[in-house]
């Protein structure tokens, strides 16, 4: 998809991913960005965004997700499960090797500090601080849109003090 499809106001519908364990947030995300024009394809975890990433038959412009999403069951990472419980930079970095051309905005309530304690960082990808204005998110989604998608690199590349991609928690 080119730049022009994403700034075209006449283009089709931007479809976005919203995942947040909180179903609340799901649906708060989901009513605000349809009344913005977008379309919503809502999921309570990374194992159900994960498989909506491989199985929708459309494009996916966006991916909407909470940072810290903990599992149903604390686990190890187990490399057979092709849709795992992941923490919201691993899913970004998953959906992203499914989706080349995907947009990520990773959201979340905690400070850094609280999130590094879980081992997750937030990158340099966009980031919406919970809670957030109906208008920062709207504002946010647009402005990500038209900037180019991240690539797979610059997301596993490892900071000091901070485990490696795909060391997280997953099922």
């Amino acid at each position: 998809m080119s730049n022009l499809d994403v700034a075209s106001p006449q283009s089709a519908k931007q479809t976005i991913v919203a995942v947040d364990d909180d179903t609340t947030i799901v649906h708060l995300c989901a009513t605000v960005l349809e009344q913005a024009g977008f379309s919503v394809l809502p999921a309570t975890n990374s194992s159900e965004a994960l498989k909506i990433c491989k199985n929708h038959p459309g494009p996916i412009h966006l991916l909407l997700a909470d940072l810290v999403m903990p599992p149903p069951e604390f686990s190890f990472a187990s490399g057979d499960n092709e849709f795992p419980n992941v923490h919201g930079h691993e899913l970004a970095v998953r959906a992203l090797r499914m989706r080349k051309d995907l947009r990520v905005i990773l959201m979340s309530g905690n400070i850094d500090q609280d999130l590094a304690g879980y081992g997750i960082r937030r990158g340099d990808l966009p980031f919406l601080p919970k809670p957030f204005e109906h208008q920062a998110l709207v504002a946010l989604v647009r402005q990500t849109l038209y900037a180019p998608p991240p690539s797979i690199e610059s997301l596993t590349t490892s900071q000091p003090g901070m485990p490696e991609v795909g060391d997280g928690w997953v099922d």
